[in-house]
């Protein structure tokens, strides 16, 4: 950059010197010329390598970047497929799992409603057998009751006067018996 500044003042230079004559001798252009081209061939070979090789750098750093990029979407891509195919095994894994989970569930259960069945089962058997007993008591009670009865109807068909003085005069006997049978023991 010096350079260049040092190349503007000694072409303005040159030109300042021609003008002040009145016209410029062909030496004075030639020179003027000479220099002004040595300057923007010196800018030149100076900033358009440059402009190049950035370019050129830029390209081959936007190249390796992309490349980098796509090797990192590949090994993402891959991550996600082994993920993909994992996925269908673990879904099979559940469902497996799932299906042994309701199997020993149904099992529980069914082993909780046959223990169930069978308490009421046998509550039901203590209930049948209570109202039994309490039937065949009820019933005892009733044929007890019906037979006193029969046997009060018939001992009133066949109980004459006579008879019924016999039987009190044998009833005495026998508990004057039984008191002078005491009275002996004692």
């Amino acid at each position: 950059m010096k350079r260049l500044l040092v190349l503007i003042i000694l072409s303005a230079v040159s030109l300042a010197a021609a003008e002040s004559t009145s016209e410029p001798s062909p030496v004075w252009k030639w020179a003027n010329f000479a220099i002004l081209a040595v300057g923007l061939g010196y800018l030149m070979a100076k900033t358009l390598p440059a402009v190049f090789t950035s370019r050129s750098t830029e390209i081959h750093k936007g190249i390796s970047e992309s490349q980098q990029m796509k090797q990192d979407a590949e090994r993402r891509s891959a991550e996600m497929d082994a993920r993909l195919s994992a996925l269908g095994a673990d879904i099979e894994r559940f469902r497996a799992q799932s299906a042994a989970e309701m199997q020993q569930e149904g099992d529980r259960i069914g082993r909780e409603t046959a223990a169930q069945i069978k308490k009421i089962e046998q509550q039901a058997a203590g209930e049948i057998e209570s109202v039994g007993k309490s039937v065949r008591r009820q019933l005892k009670e009733y044929a007890a009751e019906l037979a006193l009865g029969l046997a009060e109807e018939r001992l009133r068909t066949r109980m004459d006067g006579a008879t019924e003085s016999a039987l009190v005069d044998g009833f005495v006997r026998d508990l004057e018996r039984q008191a002078s049978q005491t009275g002996s023991k004692n």
